[in-house]
């Protein structure tokens, strides 16, 4: 006998429909899996019989099975079939009452024991499951807290293999799982220490606010100790809160990549991503041989920080290019194409030197002006001109702390950071994709960046003495733009595109060196 049900089959953050059909026939003890199967999904024959010994169902019976995970042309991997193998397998030797499985979609791997273990990238499947009228999608009960954010869907949480056969016979009440997505962004969206323990230090906040507000790349330099780490630590704490579609987003991500989540399955808050230097170019991109989410899209829609920006390998720094372009990043593999979001705000953070006390006013330099130049090259040109706001960070000596007041609160600074947002949102909001300035395309700027006749003279003038490219230029306009909504002005005016401009001061005219 034939039976069918459905699942899914993730690509990249998101997942396409994939029919199991399960053919039981009387003959010589037989079980093949078809369809393209990768290593794991191939094992599931020896999971999936022993599971249904365990739970107590007859296997005794010869029969000869195949297995067809259709369409035959897409890859599947992993263990996530478990699950809807076994129910097609019991529905084709007739152990279900269920007329039709054609309403429910299934996913979940299978122990020896009959037990549902947790798998990645539920939330995208459960989402397809919905788009394709699913009343109901069976899901680990591990898993359930992320699937449930799924509006339009019941999904329902099993543990067990006979759990999950009970509910489909009606023999088991199970009530779906819903979590209400918007109550859980407003409730748990911000985190991280305050910028009130951060004294002195008023430009580099000043420089970290107009970042966030328009979602800027910043680069910070400084000697050690000089507070370049503390500052980027705090930057959580003034992100502004996601909206749903945000979130979903990059949750899905999370999802795909089987991160653990924050709030239960879902992520609330915008990510905070700080890897290691020692961190490979994949380990950034993403890829690898069955293709994962690399550090620039689990930090989709927030922060990537790289602390002693220099030292990362260079291989690994250039492919940050692209991404930073284009907001995705297209990882081809022989065996697998995939497309993932990278939208993110970069922080980096470096010293001036390889002893760090270049044109520190404490500490004498010991490295020679050979050793200086080939430190600052390993940034190279053309990825600095794709970071938007460069700032000196000077230590305050240890003597002025004593006698400072503390800085401004983080709440008071993401009040005027989430009033620019929401101009910025008003602004894109017939714009699909764009949620603040750093997003605008270039081809937008001339509307959306109004100059005032001294604020175009300022900006003109600056592009002839740091030779900036156009790239450099269309920055400066954006960032302008940024400020100016800081300030809610309409347009930018002399006073916001100087401001601007100077967050650029460490461009020379090759653009490959930022200190005099």
């Amino acid at each position: 006998m034939l039976a069918r049900c459905h699942s899914a089959a993730v690509n990249g953050v998101d997942a396409s429909t994939i029919e199991i059909e399960v053919y039981c026939a009387r003959g010589t003890s037989s079980f093949a899996i078809v369809g393209l199967p990768d290593a794991a999904v191939k094992e599931a024959k020896d999971r999936v019989v022993t599971a249904l010994k365990s739970s107590g169902f007859r296997t005794k019976d010869e029969f000869a099975v195949t297995v067809n995970l259709a369409p035959a042309d897409v890859r599947k991997e992993g263990p996530a079939f478990d699950l809807p193998i076994a129910i097609g397998l019991l529905k084709a030797k007739k152990s279900l009452a269920c007329e039709s499985l054609d309403d429910i979609g299934m996913i979940g791997e299978l122990s020896l024991s009959g037990r549902v273990r947790r798998v990645r990238g539920v939330l995208p499947i459960v989402m397809e499951m919905r788009r394709i009228g699913k009343r109901a999608t069976l899901v680990p009960a591990e898993n359930v807290e992320e699937a449930s954010i799924v509006g339009g869907i019941d999904v329902i949480p099993v543990r067990t293999l006979l759990e999950a056969v009970q509910w489909i016979n009606g023999e088991a009440n199970i009530p779906p799982v819903f979590t209400d997505i918007a109550d859980l962004v407003e409730r748990d969206a911000f985190g991280g220490e305050d910028f009130a323990d951060v004294k002195g230090q008023a430009i580099a906040k000043r420089a970290l606010e107009i970042a966030v507000a328009g979602s800027h790349n910043v680069l910070m330099i400084g000697s050690p100790g000089s507070g370049k780490t503390m500052l980027a630590r705090r930057i959580p704490s003034i992100l502004p809160a996601m909206t749903v579609e945000e979130a979903l987003e990059v949750s899905k991500i999370h999802s795909v990549a089987g991160r653990e989540k924050c709030s239960g399955g879902f992520m609330t808050k915008r990510p905070f991503r700080a890897p290691h230097h020692t961190v490979s170019s994949i380990g950034l991109l993403g890829g690898g041989a069955h293709p994962v989410p690399g550090e620039v899209s689990l930090a989709h829609r927030g922060v990537l920080f790289l602390d002693e920006f220099p030292e990362f390998p260079r291989s690994a720094l250039e492919v940050l290019r692209q991404p930073l372009e284009d907001g995705h990043v297209a990882v081809s593999r022989a065996s697998a194409a995939c497309d993932y979001p990278s939208r993110f705000m970069l922080v980096a953070a470096m010293n001036p030197c390889p002893c760090g006390y270049y044109n520190d006013p404490t500490h004498e330099c010991r490295c020679s002006q050979r050793h200086i130049l080939q430190y600052q090259r390993r940034i190279s040109g053309p990825l600095l001109d794709r970071i938007d706001i460069h700032v000196g960070v000077n230590a305050v000596p240890v003597k002025d702390l004593e006698r400072m007041e503390p800085g401004e609160s983080s709440a008071s600074i993401r009040v005027r950071i989430e009033r620019a947002r929401r101009m910025q949102k008003e602004r894109y909001r017939d714009t699909p994709g764009i949620h603040c300035n750093a997003d605008a395309k270039g081809s937008m700027l001339p509307s959306i960046c109004k100059l005032t006749a001294d604020a175009s003279d300022e900006i003109r003038c600056a592009m002839d003495a740091m030779n900036l490219s156009a790239r450099g230029y269309d920055r400066i306009l954006r960032v302008a733009r940024t400020i100016a909504d800081l300030a809610g002005k309409d347009c930018v005016d002399r006073e916001s595109a100087l401001e601007a401009i100077s967050f650029r001061q460490m461009d020379t005219e090759n653009g490959n060196s930022f200190w005099a």
